[in-house]
């Protein structure tokens, strides 16, 4: 079983946006979080269906983020959330997914989301990344204070390749999150083999 979900960003992709979905999914990660927060609400239900019929074909967790109310019309059972977006939920929305994640930055912002009803978190930006430009990353030590501060799996994410891969499972965490690579990789069955 894999531990790397891939967060999506279309705009990164070089060929059709689903082509890519199926293409990852064929690849079994842990999970694809669908991360396309510049839509509206009816353009990111209608992406998302397409998604989520792709994963379910794979037999992969597809995970909506941000869009609790679309989420819940298409009966997902996985949402990542914003931790402000997480502490603004309601006990019943939240009963409405048996998986529910939220994006942390802290030591403090990972117990809060154990403490808001998380099934698991991601932590970071563990190194340098492209989508966080001139943002130093807050490290491997960051990230094995967060590991040990809950009893939730941890998805470190930020600038994670197969070169440092090691060291984020050896701060504790469960996996990690990728992005960049995961959209623009020539063969995302050869890439995900070398992050595993």
């Amino acid at each position: 079983m894999s531990d790397i979900l891939c967060v999506t960003n279309r705009k990164l992709c070089r060929e059709d946006f689903l082509t890519r979905m199926e293409r990852i999914a064929r690849a079994k990660p842990a999970g694809i979080i669908l991360r396309e927060k510049d839509l509206s609400e009816s353009a990111y239900r209608a992406l998302a269906a397409d998604v989520m019929g792709i994963c379910r074909s794979y037999g992969v967790p597809c995970i909506l983020h941000s869009f609790v109310h679309a989420a819940a019309a298409l009966k997902a059972e996985a949402v990542h959330l914003p931790l402000p977006l997480l502490l603004q939920l309601g006990r019943e929305d939240k009963a409405r997914f048996s998986v529910l994640g939220a994006s942390c930055h802290s030591v403090e912002e990972a117990k809060a989301a154990e403490a808001n009803g998380c099934t698991y978190i991601t932590a970071g930006h563990v190194f340098e990344t492209g989508c966080k430009a001139g943002l130093p990353g807050r490290g491997l030590a960051f990230l094995k204070a967060v590991c040990g501060s809950v009893s939730l799996p941890v998805y470190a994410i930020g600038g994670i390749g197969p070169g440092n891969i090691a060291g984020v499972r050896q701060a504790g965490a469960k996996g990690a999150c990728v992005m960049s690579g995961a959209m623009v990789c020539g063969d995302v069955q050869k890439y995900l083999g070398e992050l595993r």
